[in-house]
């Protein structure tokens, strides 16, 4: 059985008090946590605190976006090793807003997956369709596009040293979020999609759902035979609501 994977991306949100605050919450709480792994992805400018508040917990760090480049001078990035010399055992890459503010394309997003890899980072793939693509029925073509688009350039192995978060982009931040059933479908697509090139890497990897998983909804998502966590976005903003979420996780496995 995969062990849920409880991520919370802050997204640009937060102060140093909020953080510090957040940060001891969810520490306090997470000793609670039996079966859950949980990580949060604060902005860059928290990562030293955050590395300090989670010193002696089970809590891992994440960061939110990694350079594709090792070092030199490209102003505003931040690499790997930069990552790793602050503890993060998880990066976030091709987050919906990363792909569609930013520009970043799946080859991009592929370098990026290479470089966490090579400095011992676990990347978050998040893969996922707009409301135009799953109302046109377009949403596993599109969906097999962003992991076909990853695969091409790193092979099937760089699905053996990730996760995957399915990200409906329609569901993020709008208080929308696909029903159990939907977000099943689309979990179950792709780990038959990766299925048809390695059973085993399918079989093991984690396919987390990120489409406005709040405390409320968790248990009924994450009992989905396909479903294996959750990357949370506003919900990981509250300590109270982040970890009822990893309680709904711990009961999933109960």
């Amino acid at each position: 059985m995969r062990q849920p994977l409880i991520a919370g991306n802050w997204k640009m949100n937060g102060s140093k008090a909020s953080a510090k605050e957040l940060l001891a919450g969810v520490v306090a709480g997470a000793a609670e946590i039996r079966s859950s792994e949980i990580a949060v992805c604060p902005p860059f400018p928290f990562l030293q605190m955050a590395q300090e508040a989670l010193s002696g917990s089970q809590v891992r760090l994440g960061a939110q976006n990694v350079s594709t480049e090792e070092s030199g001078a490209f102003t505003g990035e931040v690499s790997a090793a930069m990552l790793a010399d602050f503890g993060c055992q998880y990066v976030i890459c091709g987050h919906s807003e990363r792909r569609s503010l930013y520009g970043e394309g799946d080859a991009m997003i592929a370098r990026k997956l290479a470089a966490a890899n090579a400095k011992g980072i676990k990347p978050i793939l998040c893969v996922g369709e707009t409301l135009e693509d799953r109302e046109g029925g377009n949403t596993e073509s599109v969906i097999a596009s962003q992991l076909d688009g990853v695969i091409a350039v790193g092979g099937i192995e760089i699905m053996g040293v990730i996760e995957i978060a399915y990200e409906p982009v329609w569901a993020i931040g709008t208080g929308k979020t696909a029903t159990p059933e939907q977000a099943q479908d689309v979990h179950a697509f792709i780990r038959g999609r990766l299925a048809e090139q390695s059973a085993s890497i399918a079989e093991g990897i984690r396919i987390l759902y990120g489409g406005s998983m709040k405390a409320s909804n968790a248990a009924e998502l994450l009992v989905q035979p396909d479903i294996d966590g959750g990357l949370i976005g506003g919900a990981s903003l509250v300590a109270d609501d982040f970890l009822a979420i990893a309680r709904a996780g711990d009961a999933s496995v109960a």
